[in-house]
């Protein structure tokens, strides 16, 4: 009988995910029903919300359940179909395949994936799946970059926010960028076309905003919060727009997440502060990948994926996002294509 690993959420965490929040057990293989289907898990995506949904804190998801898989988007297979719309061997992703091997889900669940052979299947978890729409979306909608403006993005070396980077380059603006280390903040500049980078770990971050954004900064693409989002809503121009796609900093803690210290800025410059959540963007996602895989094909866009190998080491793999020592979009590769 084949088995299905499955990684439960036993407790919430307290900070980084520890030994016994998350349990790896092995269940029998359900049945699939009329309308469903069996999907053998390939890629698992990982992602700072996965932290979110542990904990029971207010969010844009429910939380998910003590002893219950823990949710997660991923590319599979289809193994077993009764279903009229897919067949065994098609290739789909699921918005909640789960940390596990397989999954069952009902067709409307899954979204077909049309392999390209210039392009990694891994890619559609990444520049060309949520990924690149939520940097795409909330870069466009909410921030709506115009040429010469200036454009700070948060956790720039991340797998959002250097996508989102080099569609504000295309925009036309002068754009700065916030990484770890000299090697991210390299690889912003030197290979994607960032016109300055600031590396918060061993730079002033206020101080080189200053020299940076002497007319102040016009679009706060905010992945972080904390410090470094109060440093840049400090320094927000007249009319300036934050986009606010994460918290990254905040994910770990427990109570509110804190919002910017001067509040009253928002009123004396005239600021637009909104968030952004990728389901609410999804019914404009066909032209937003559409410019994407033009930019992709034409080589005006360079994105990284970095896999860990193994469903056993998802929970470590995902601290990774949290230490700033994940390098691209983070995934995990369950099984072999």
């Amino acid at each position: 009988m084949k088995l299905n690993r499955q990684w439960i959420l036993r407790q919430r965490p307290d900070d980084d995910i520890g030994s016994g929040d998350l349990e790896f057990v092995q269940t029998p293989i359900p049945q699939i029903s009329v309308g469903q289907m069996l999907i053998r898990n390939l890629y698992l995506s990982l992602d700072p919300t996965n932290r979110l949904w542990m904990s029971d804190r207010d969010q844009y998801l429910p939380p998910v359940k003590l002893g219950h898989v823990m949710r997660g988007s991923t590319i599979g297979i289809v193994e077993q179909s009764l279903s009229e719309k897919f067949s065994p061997g098609d290739i789909v992703k699921l918005p909640d395949g789960g940390w596990q091997d397989y999954a069952v889900v009902r067709d409307h669940m899954a979204e077909a994936v049309v392999e390209d052979p210039t392009v990694p299947l891994t890619a559609h978890l990444s520049v060309l799946g949520m990924t690149g729409l939520t940097a795409y979306g909330c870069l466009l909608d909410i921030g709506r970059p115009q040429a010469g403006e200036t454009v700070v993005i948060s956790a720039a070396a991340g797998a959002v926010g250097s996508i989102a980077g080099q569609i504000a380059k295309r925009q036309g603006c002068h754009v700065v960028g916030i990484a770890g280390g000299p090697q991210k903040c390299r690889w912003l500049t030197e290979d994607l076309g960032f016109d300055a980078a600031i590396d918060y770990k061993s730079q002033d971050v206020p101080t080189q905003l200053d020299a940076l954004c002497p007319n102040g900064i016009d679009v706060a693409f905010e992945n972080v919060g904390g410090s470094i989002m109060d440093a840049i809503f400090s320094r927000l121009a007249l009319h300036g727009r934050m986009a606010v796609c994460g918290l990254i900093s905040g994910y770990n803690d427990s109570g509110p997440l804190a919002g910017p210290t001067d509040f009253g800025r928002i009123l004396m410059k005239r600021l637009t502060v909104k968030g952004f959540i990728v389901i609410d963007y999804l019914d404009r996602s066909d032209a937003a990948f559409a410019n994407l895989r033009q930019w992709i094909t034409g080589g005006a866009l360079i994105w990284k994926d970095h896999i860990i190998d193994g469903l056993e080491n998802a929970p470590d793999a995902l601290n990774l996002l949290f230490n700033g020592k994940n390098d691209g979009k983070l995934m995990v590769r369950i099984a072999s294509e």
